[in-house]
């Protein structure tokens, strides 16, 4: 049988003070840096939530029952044990298990991410084996696949400036097509603040 729903999965970390943006609250402090979270969990829901596609939340390091998620919109699932690329493997393998025909991820660090990029990416895998937003720092802000493809995954030295750039080998290496979304600019840092429209809100 086959199907064509299509799957969000949103990586998110419960906003909890003193866990929150640890580099940047190296340069602000644990309050200011959870003000700025909570602010990329507003946009990030804000861009998500009238997307046609449906959406599934998967937290650390536990799920709430009761936030700004919606359940009547959003599912919301636990983040497996591993390493980051152990538990997004996890969370693809699960989607696809469950009949997904295409399936995005992404974290909530990306004030620069909008709606359009999200269904650019969807309709991108109509036509692409894998669709890759990469971020400024290395990293990427969205990775979507019509299929399992475990190898993007294993390997990788997670929150480096290698990382997108080792996925786009993996991916020559098994001759997938890639369809590359713009390079957006993930907050994780002062200097990544600092290039954000948002840091004009916090940086006063």
């Amino acid at each position: 049988m086959t199907t064509d729903k299509e799957l969000l999965i949103i990586f998110t970390k419960v906003p909890q003070l003193g866990k929150a943006k640890t580099r940047l609250a190296a340069s602000v402090g644990d309050e200011k840096a959870l003000e700025v979270y909570q602010g990329l969990l507003s946009h990030t829901h804000a861009v998500t939530f009238a997307l046609s596609q449906e959406k599934i939340v998967y937290y650390t390091p536990y799920i709430v029952a009761d936030d700004q998620w919606e359940s009547s919109i959003f599912q919301k699932a636990l983040q497996s044990a591993g390493d980051l690329g152990e538990r997004m493997q996890q969370a693809f393998a699960q989607g696809f298990a469950r009949g997904y025909a295409r399936i995005c991820i992404i974290g909530t660090d990306c004030f620069d991410l909008t709606t359009e990029h999200l269904t650019e990416a969807f309709t991108a895998l109509h036509e692409h084996d894998v669709v890759l937003g990469s971020s400024q720092d290395g990293g990427y802000y969205l990775l979507g696949m019509n299929q399992l493809y475990a190898s993007l995954f294993s390997n990788k030295t997670w929150s480096t400036e290698s990382v997108a750039d080792r996925t786009r080998q993996d991916i020559q290496k098994q001759q997938l097509s890639l369809k590359e979304l713009p390079i957006l600019n993930d907050i994780d840092t002062i200097d990544d603040l600092k290039r954000s429209s948002l840091g004009a809100k916090y940086l006063k």
